[in-house]
């Protein structure tokens, strides 16, 4: 296969040597690749040199799709949330949405269901296609009205990294405290992107083994806290109040477990199209919901022990001096001593884990920007990621609770716009995986104008802002989702709903006239 650029066909240079991409997306010898002149393309030859990935958003043709492995389907997302971000996520709702025991553990276990259900439908897309997910969607937005979505999806991509950094920052420093945080940040960046650098390959297979260490920390720490005895029950709320508790915590979980949604596709387009889409969905759907249920739940139980009303709360103390980290090392720094200091280093390295399909993903998101963006090699956009979400991560790290719960529901808000959208268009109008045509991708006028996927996106951002409940601001009918003045966030919800009824009916004119 050959990637030939307007400006490079007069003046590249032909490598024989040089590579086409094997089907773990490595370059291989035996077939040419036309570079450009310049900076660009001296620096494309280098990156071959050393087998770093070339492909962009090309399709992947059928013929190198031989990624058989369900198990490298279902790792990438077991590592990817085996991580102390998802256990971060637990620890909001006693601490930020004042929830009892077990109301949260049923909030974590409702929403992650809802959550995790688009990620494992559209991985299905990838081995059908073999087209990364924002790029598939220019069949639900158009060519130009996916470019909207693109920059959501970066957005996202570069909170996500910025958030998680924070998280290893957190317990990097809790370990040593003479590392200040934007130390910790820097390591955590550098090393995603040594593993982003190289592609496909070696992201799947450093997924592949990298949830085990951090499975066994988890478990660990588990056991730890059990026989501690410092766990405590609090008991469930009732009223208005607790319903917009819920709700409100339920968006932020729900936010964490959907937010793969927009790159769902881009790490399964190496599977045949054989391959079978039941097996792929549940192999998504396995990978996510062990580690999200375990490490949030377990967030929410160790969260308890902050509410130990004796004076001199160390759970209290050390989620105080440095958040995350602080409340872990309170569980393992009194009875494991050294040992319990490499745990956390095992967790705050886990942070790589959760980076590296954010970090993978926004180079292609990029890409699809425009004609000239496609240009630009993907390597050199997964750099340019990481420098900005380091500046993003460093002056965030002292106000990680309010990054979070906000970033979450940003990410949650607009992904249900998007799931909206898609899923009508999916189910209203294709109603069959045979109703695309795939050679059609890339052709402007053959695509749908889009114009009714902005129009609903802009009815759904509608519901989402009556819906939200934010400190800044709370919506006309979030506002009686809860007890005032805070509500309840049902922000999602409304902005899925508005997004899919306007685009079910807006989709159908555009159809009849413009006939595509």
């Amino acid at each position: 296969m050959s990637f030939k650029f307007d400006s490079d066909v007069e003046k590249g240079a032909v490598r024989p040597e040089s590579p086409s991409l094997a089907s773990n997306g490595a370059a291989v010898p035996g077939e040419t690749f036309v570079y450009g002149d310049g900076w660009l393309g001296n620096l494309q030859r280098l990156a071959a040199k050393y087998g770093v990935e070339q492909r962009g958003i090309e399709r992947v043709p059928e013929d190198e799709r031989n990624d058989t492995s369900l198990l490298n389907v279902g790792t990438m997302w077991l590592s990817a949330n085996m991580v102390v971000s998802s256990f971060a996520i637990g620890l909001l709702g006693q601490q930020v949405f004042k929830l009892g025991f077990v109301d949260a553990i049923l909030t974590v276990i409702f929403f992650n269901l809802i959550g995790i259900m688009p990620v494992c439908f559209f991985s299905t897309f990838g081995p059908r296609f073999g087209l990364r997910q924002m790029v598939f969607s220019r069949f639900w937005f158009g060519w130009y009205g996916v470019k909207l979505i693109a920059c959501f999806n970066i957005l996202a991509c570069i909170g996500w990294s910025s958030v998680n950094c924070i998280v290893g920052a957190q317990l990097i420093n809790a370990v040593n405290g003479d590392v200040p945080g934007y130390a910790g940040i820097i390591i955590i960046a550098i090393c995603t992107f040594l593993v982003c650098l190289f592609g496909y390959k070696i992201v799947h297979a450093y997924e592949f083994w990298s949830w085990i260490p951090t499975f066994i920390v988890f478990l660990i720490i588990l056991g730890v806290f059990a026989h501690s005895g410092d766990f405590i029950n609090i008991p469930m709320g009732v009223g208005k109040s607790e319903v917009g508790s819920v709700l409100s915590f339920g968006s932020v979980v729900y936010g964490f477990a959907t937010g793969w949604t927009s790159y769902a596709a881009d790490y399964t387009v190496y599977q045949p199209p054989t391959q079978s889409r039941k097996k792929v969905f549940f192999s998504v759907w396995i990978g996510l919901i062990i580690p999200l249920f375990l490490t949030e739940m377990l967030g929410v139980a160790i969260m308890t022990a902050t509410t130990i009303n004796d004076g001199n709360n160390k759970y209290m103390d050390g989620y105080i001096a440095s958040g995350t980290g602080g409340l872990l090392g309170a569980v393992l720094f009194p009875p494991l001593g050294n040992f319990g200091r490499f745990c956390l280093v095992v967790m705050a390295l886990s942070i790589i884990a959760n980076n590296c399909p954010n970090i993978y993903s926004v180079a292609l998101t990029m890409q699809v920007l425009g004609r000239w963006t496609q240009k630009v090699p993907r390597f050199v956009w997964t750099a340019i990621g990481t420098g900005v979400y380091i500046g993003i991560a460093i002056p965030g790290y002292s106000s990680f609770e309010a990054v979070l719960e906000n970033f979450m529901n940003f990410i949650g808000y607009w992904l249900a716009i998007y799931e909206g959208i898609s899923l009508s268009e999916h189910f209203i109008y294709r109603r069959s995986f045979k109703a695309y045509e795939v050679s059609q991708y890339d052709q402007p006028k053959r695509l749908p104008p889009g114009i009714a996927a902005v129009f609903a996106f802009c009815c759904g951002v509608v519901g989402m802002v009556t819906g939200m409940s934010q400190r800044w601001f709370v919506g006309p009918i979030a506002l009686h989702a809860g007890k005032a003045p805070s509500g309840g966030d049902i922000g999602f919800e409304l902005g899925f709903a508005f997004a899919f009824t306007a685009y079910a009916i807006s989709r159908y004119w555009e159809k009849r006239y413009f006939g595509r």
